[in-house]
């Protein structure tokens, strides 16, 4: 089969997923890069793959796992890769998978007993870091509240490294709504603030019942009015100079903070 170049008509209408509207149009989005590739076709989510000469030297094994899974595979040009990347340096290998998020309700079904919730998450970057931290805790899902960033950024699948196949994520624009959804889950409503009340070395007891830690976006933490409204507000303890951490920074501490506590108590 010859390669696709970029004016190819199935690679002109793959690139048209960068874009969010028509990621929520055709129910379709990119996932690049072994990592991603991979984990999404142990999802079963593959539709199409696209991949360089170079990258079928590399990873032989999974196009042919992906191609005997029913997925369509074509080989592209290295302009074409280019095309369908939004990185420096395209790795040459592209899925079309479905999308990954699921309704707030089932995010939240089946007892859940550690929900991340970034709260207006603007950076893909972080919001795909957050994922992949809570991931790696053993968070049961993660809700993204307000207007944060879709999690089908091709920055945040990436720097989620897989992650937003392994577990259910939710998007919620009212947050008042997801609040009161968390709550009706069972969950202790929980949110950093530097001026919390609670210190996170002394909120073990707090934190072995289920949670749902809110966290702020970059630029300006959480809204006053959303911190109020927590069951619990907790601080991060800075023992050096430092002023504060960065949200990913933040979110791994308190999450793992949280499935320690509950480990040990045995509630997980």
């Amino acid at each position: 089969m010859d390669s696709l170049t970029e004016r190819t008509p199935r690679v002109v209408s793959a690139v048209k997923l960068v874009r969010a509207a028509e990621r929520k149009k055709t129910g379709q989005f990119l996932a690049e890069g072994f990592n991603a590739v991979s984990e999404a076709a142990k999802s079963g989510l593959v539709r199409e793959l696209f991949f360089t000469s170079d990258a079928l030297e590399r990873h032989h094994a999974l196009i042919s796992s992906i191609e005997a899974g029913g997925a369509r595979v074509f080989p592209i040009t290295d302009r074409a890769a280019k095309a369908l990347s939004d990185t420096v340096t395209p790795q040459g290998l592209v899925a079309v998978t479905g999308l990954v998020d699921v309704s707030l309700g089932r995010a939240l079904a089946d007892s859940p007993s550690l929900v991340a919730v970034p709260v207006e998450v603007a950076e893909p970057g972080n919001a795909g870091t957050v994922i992949r931290v809570a991931d790696a805790a053993g968070a049961d899902s993660v809700v993204l509240l307000g207007d944060s960033v879709d999690p089908h950024n091709g920055k945040c699948v990436r720097a989620s490294a897989g992650s937003v196949f392994h577990l259910p994520i939710a998007r919620e624009r009212s947050i008042e709504s997801g609040i009161e959804a968390l709550r009706s889950a069972g969950l202790s409503i929980v949110a950093t603030a530097a001026d919390g009340e609670v210190d996170l070395d002394d909120a073990d007891r707090l934190l072995q019942q289920p949670t749902a830690w809110l966290f702020g976006n970059e630029a300006h933490g959480l809204p006053e009015s959303v911190a109020r409204d927590a069951d619990h507000r907790i601080r991060i303890p800075i023992h050096g100079r430092a002023e504060s951490l960065n949200l990913a920074t933040a979110a791994a501490i308190c999450l793992y903070a949280s499935a320690r506590a509950q480990r040990r108590s045995g509630t997980s």
